[in-house]
C-alpha cells in the first residue's frame, strides 16, 4: 500500500470516528435526564426548603411516595404573567363551596368573572379544614322559623335535589337543640331553627335578580316541606351588596405562576419528581402534578408543581422529554403566615439551579430579583386589603368567594 493510500485510509477512519462521536453526543444530549436511583432522596443529599428557607423535616424529604390527601371535592388553579391578566379558569378545578354541586363557568344571567391574575397548567386540589358555614359577609341568609323542633332526618329528606342557584351554591343549616350551634343537617340531630342561604358572589360573578328569585322559590319550597316560616331580605339590597362584593373580589383575585424551563437537556418525569421531592413536594391527585403541603394539617397545599400529564402517563415515562414545569400559587387560598410567595421564589430558584433551568413567566421572559421584589410588594398590598375586608387569604370565606 502506498503512502497516499495509507494517509487516505487514516483520514477516512478519523472522519468516521468523528461522525460516530458527534452522533453519540447529539443522542445523549437529546435524551431526557432521568432520576438516579442510587441517590437516596434525603435531606443530606440536597437540602429541602422550609417555611423561610430552612430545611424541611426528614420525614417530608424522605417520603416522595406519599399521596396528597383529598378530603372533599377539588378546588381550583393556571400560570400567566405574574399578577397579569389573560384569565384561564378551568371549570373542573373549581370547588363546590358549602357542600354544593360543581359549579358551571357562568350562571343564569351572570357574566363570568375571571381572576385578575392566573396560572397556567395548574390543577390544584385544595382541602378545606371543614365545611364552611353560612356567613352574612358573603351569603344572603333567610331565617326559617319553626313552631317545634324538627329532626335531622326530616330536614335532609326535604332538601332540594341540587345545592345551587344558578351559578351560586345554596345551603341549609340548622341550630342544634342540644348545643345551639349552627351546622349542616345531620342524622340523629334535632333542630330548633333553620336558615337557608345563597352565596353573594364567586368567580362566576355576582348574584343577580334571576338567581335571587330562584333562591326564594327553592328556600320557600323547602320551608313548606318542613313546616317553617321563611323571612327573606330585600332583593334589591342584596343584589346591590352582591355587586359591591363582586367588584372587590374582581380587583383582589390573584393566581400566580412561574415556569422553570430547561436550558439544554430535557428532563424525564422521574428526574423532575426526584428533585421536587427533595424540596418537600408530594405526589398529587392528578398525573403530572405534585404539591407542597402546608405546615398545618387540614390546610390547602401551599404550591403546586405541574408538568405534562401525557408524559407522566406514558408507557415508559423515563423516555418522555419535558422542557418545562409550572409552579403555581393560589394566592387567596393560602394563609399569609405560610409565606407562600417566599416559598415559591425559593422553590423555583432551587429547581432551576438543580436541573440546569431558568425561571421565567409563561411567555418565556426570565424573572430577575427586581421583578420578584415588585411582585412581592404587590402581594403584601393584596393581603392587607383582604385582611381589612375580613376575607383573609386562606380563610373559609375567602376560599368560597374566590372559587
Amino acid at each position: 500500500m502506498s503512502t497516499l493510500q495509507l494517509s487516505l485510509a487514516i483520514i477516512g477512519g478519523l472522519v468516521l470516528a468523528g461522525v460516530v462521536a458527534y452522533n453519540a453526543w447529539v443522542t445523549r444530549r437529546s435524551t431526557p435526564r432521568t432520576a438516579r436511583e442510587s441517590e437516596p432522596l434525603t435531606r443530606e443529599t440536597e437540602p429541602s426548603l422550609g417555611a423561610a428557607g430552612s430545611a424541611l423535616s426528614p420525614e417530608a424529604a424522605t417520603h416522595p411516595d406519599r399521596v396528597e390527601p383529598v378530603l372533599g371535592d377539588p378546588l381550583s388553579d393556571a400560570p400567566a404573567d405574574p399578577l397579569g391578566a389573560d384569565p384561564r379558569v378551568h371549570a373542573d378545578d373549581v370547588m363546590p363551596p358549602a357542600g354544593g354541586d360543581a359549579l358551571p363557568p357562568g350562571g343564569a344571567g351572570g357574566d363570568v368573572r375571571p381572576p385578575q391574575a392566573v396560572v397556567t397548567l395548574s390543577h390544584a386540589v385544595h382541602v378545606p379544614e371543614r365545611r364552611p358555614s353560612l356567613d352574612a359577609l358573603i351569603d344572603v341568609i333567610a331565617p326559617l322559623s319553626l313552631d317545634a323542633p324538627v329532626s335531622g332526618e326530616a330536614v335532609l329528606a326535604a332538601l332540594p335535589a341540587t345545592r345551587r342557584v344558578g351559578s351560586k351554591p345554596f345551603a341549609v343549616e340548622g341550630q342544634s337543640e342540644a348545643g345551639g350551634e349552627w351546622e349542616a343537617p345531620r342524622v340523629g340531630q334535632r333542630y330548633v331553627a333553620l336558615q337557608a342561604g345563597v352565596q353573594l358572589a364567586n368567580r362566576s360573578g355576582a348574584l343577580n335578580e334571576i338567581e335571587f328569585s330562584e333562591f326564594v322559590m327553592k328556600a320557600q319550597a323547602f320551608a313548606d316541606a318542613v313546616g317553617a316560616a321563611a323571612d327573606f331580605p330585600d332583593m334589591l339590597a342584596e343584589v346591590a351588596r352582591a355587586r359591591e362584593l363582586d367588584g372587590f373580589a374582581s380587583g383582589h383575585d390573584a393566581q400566580l405562576g412561574f415556569m422553570v424551563r430547561a436550558r439544554r437537556a430535557a428532563w424525564s418525569p422521574g428526574y423532575v419528581a426526584q428533585h421536587a421531592s427533595r424540596l418537600g413536594f408530594v405526589v398529587g391527585a392528578l398525573p403530572g402534578r405534585m404539591v407542597l403541603p402546608a405546615s398545618q394539617p387540614g390546610r390547602v397545599p401551599i404550591l403546586s408543581l405541574v408538568y405534562d400529564a401525557q408524559a407522566a402517563m406514558a408507557d415508559d415515562p423515563e423516555q418522555s422529554a419535558l422542557r418545562e414545569v409550572a409552579l403555581s400559587l393560589e394566592v387567596t387560598h393560602v394563609p399569609r403566615d405560610e409565606q407562600p410567595f417566599t416559598r415559591l421564589r425559593q422553590v423555583a430558584s432551587a429547581l432551576a439551579e438543580a436541573m440546569d433551568g431558568v425561571v421565567t413567566d409563561d411567555a418565556g421572559r426570565p424573572l430577575g430579583p427586581d421583578v420578584m421584589d415588585s411582585i412581592g410588594a404587590d402581594l403584601d398590598n393584596l393581603y392587607d386589603a383582604l385582611d381589612a375586608r375580613d376575607l383573609a387569604a386562606g380563610s373559609p370565606q375567602a376560599r368560597r368567594l374566590f372559587s
